[in-house]
């Protein structure tokens, strides 16, 4: 029986070093039952996508260039324009997003409400570490794009801040 050992994020980072130095647009790499994709998005310079092991696949690499035929099962393209004063707010991990610091407490933040850089707007909760996320730009706090508790991918915008 073969025996895998995980992946280390050092790993990952290298995986994302080589699909922005070399241009492909995904890279998915399979050992024992990890598996991580790598996206290339026209929004976002990378995207990490970390699926569910998968108990039957053997060991694999599969890197798609750009121009070439897009996944099926791949998402779309979004289509929406985004405002020039509005800033997404990316994770920078991947884990469960929390948008207060405890239950039953008020959330680091509302809409409507202004910010300043360095102000925290939520904890990403990965591998048992409360990561505060802190805002980098001024502004207005526009729209929350994620549900208390809800599980988050590396890149996926969590606030839009209109900037001011």
């Amino acid at each position: 029986m073969l025996s895998y050992r995980k992946m280390t994020v050092d790993e990952i980072r290298e995986l994302i070093k080589l699909a922005s130095e070399t241009g492909i647009a995904e890279l998915e790499v399979q050992r024992g039952d990890n598996r991580v994709r790598i996206r290339r998005a026209a929004f976002a310079p990378q995207e990490i996508v970390l699926a569910p092991p998968s108990y039957a696949a053997p060991a694999s690499v599969h890197a798609v260039t750009p121009g070439a035929p897009a996944d099926p099962s791949a998402p779309q393209e979004r289509d929406k324009a985004i405002d020039a004063h509005l800033t997404l707010v990316k994770s920078p991990i991947v884990g469960t997003f929390y948008e207060c610091p405890s239950p039953g407490t008020p959330p680091f933040v509302r809409l409507g409400e202004k910010v300043q850089p360095g102000k925290v707007l939520c904890i990403i909760e990965s591998m048992k570490l409360m990561n505060e996320i802190e805002c980098e730009t001024s502004g207005i706090v526009e729209s929350k794009l994620v549900m208390n508790g809800q599980p988050v991918e590396y890149g996926e915008a969590l606030f839009a801040i209109r900037t001011v």
